[in-house]
């Protein structure tokens, strides 16, 4: 499966949205984190979803 995204300026910064079916596994009631992950080794980015703490 492959997923496009357009990366869209906002202000100063780009951005992007994360598309629904990479979030099936997320516990939609709790508040998460997206972390993006570059290996240098690999040439490749990955995508990590981290629940957040309580605040």
């Amino acid at each position: 499966m492959e997923f496009k995204r357009k990366l869209y300026r906002r202000g100063s910064s780009f951005e992007t949205t994360i598309p629904k079916p990479l979030l099936f596994s997320i516990d939609e009631s709790k508040k998460q984190n997206v972390r993006f992950v570059y290996d240098s080794e690999q040439g490749r980015w990955y995508v990590e979803f981290e629940e957040r703490d309580a605040e």
